[in-house]
């Protein structure tokens, strides 16, 4: 019984290593599978190719915040530490 608890406990910490947990792209592929449906043969790799190169849709508004940061970015130049972090809050609140 002592040997396989012992056993038990060194692969208890591999069943919840990172490396087992799902990552994104098994995500991906996941909702790929589920959209390609009932596709079979060249259609389906081809589908599934297109489906998990291509990258996530970026919304207006997320592509609006990307400008306004990258501009409140180039607008505080050198400064750095709280007055950087100041600037930035008051720039990206549109102060």
């Amino acid at each position: 019984m002592k040997k396989i608890m012992g056993i038990a406990a060194l692969l208890l910490p591999l069943a919840f290593h990172p490396a087992h947990a799902d990552t994104s792209q098994q995500n991906k592929m996941t909702a790929c599978n589920k959209e390609a449906g009932a596709m079979k043969g060249d259609e389906r790799k081809a589908f599934m190719k297109s489906c998990l190169s291509s990258k996530p849709k970026v919304s207006d508004a997320q592509q609006a915040q990307r400008e306004k940061m990258k501009s409140c970015n180039a607008a505080a130049g050198d400064r750095k530490g709280d007055e950087r972090k100041t600037f930035m809050s008051g720039c990206l609140k549109g102060d």
